[in-house]
C-alpha cells in the first residue's frame, strides 16, 4: 500500500514519535493494558494534541475504545489497573466494540452485551455505539458516519436502543440533545 509502520512500542522516545508521526494507528488488545502504557509512557495529551490539529487517528477494537472519552465499555478484563479510566476523548461518545445482540436461542444464563449496556447507562451519560464485528466509525470534522454492512445499536440513558444502518450519520443520535 505504500506506507511506512514505527510501531510506538520500540520507539526509543514514544513521545516524540507521536509528535513526528503523519497518522496514528492503534490497534486491538487489552483496553486496559493499551491504557496503562499510554499512561505510563505520558502519551495520551501528545495524542490529543496532535488528533486535536488534524493529524488522522485510527482505532481498531481496544484501539477504538481508548479514543472514547473512558474504557468504560470495554469488553476485556482489567488485567493491569490503569491510573484512571479516562481515556483520550477523541470522540465525544462511547462504543462497545464487537458488539453482539441477544440470542434467543442461547442457554448462557448470563448478562448479554444489551443488558450491559443498560447498565452502563445506570450510571453514566454518555450515548454508546453498539458495534458489530466488521464494521467501523469514520468521523471526520464533527461527523460520525457508520461504514460497513451490519448496522449498528444506540444505546442512550433514558431511551430504548434504536438500531441505525449502514451509511447512517449518527449526529442525530448521540447529539447531546438526542441524549437527554
Amino acid at each position: 500500500m505504500g506506507y511506512q509502520l514505527d510501531s510506538i512500542h520500540r520507539a526509543n522516545d514514544p513521545r516524540q514519535a507521536v509528535g513526528s508521526a503523519e497518522a496514528l494507528f492503534v490497534g486491538g488488545g487489552n483496553t486496559f493494558r493499551l491504557l496503562k502504557a499510554l499512561y505510563d509512557n505520558g502519551l495520551l495529551e501528545p495524542i490529543r494534541e496532535r488528533v486535536g490539529h488534524g493529524m488522522p487517528y485510527i482505532g481498531a477494537s481496544a484501539g477504538a475504545v481508548i479514543a472514547c472519552p473512558a474504557i468504560r465499555t470495554t469488553n476485556d478484563m482489567p488485567i493491569v489497573e490503569p491510573p484512571s479510566l479516562t481515556a483520550l476523548g477523541l470522540i465525544w461518545f462511547q462504543v462497545n466494540c464487537h458488539y453482539l445482540d441477544p440470542d434467543p436461542a442461547s442457554t448462557h444464563m448470563g448478562e448479554t452485551r444489551e443488558e450491559r449496556l443498560l447498565q452502563f447507562h445506570e450510571e453514566n451519560n454518555w450515548p454508546v455505539v453498539g458495534l458489530r464485528e466488521g464494521d467501523m466509525l469514520r468521523i471526520e470534522n464533527g461527523t460520525a458516519v457508520l461504514k460497513g454492512t451490519k448496522g449498528a445499536r444506540i444505546f442512550r440513558r433514558g431511551h430504548p436502543p434504536v438500531e441505525v444502518p449502514p451509511g447512517a450519520h449518527l449526529d442525530t443520535y448521540l447529539s447531546s440533545a438526542a441524549a437527554s
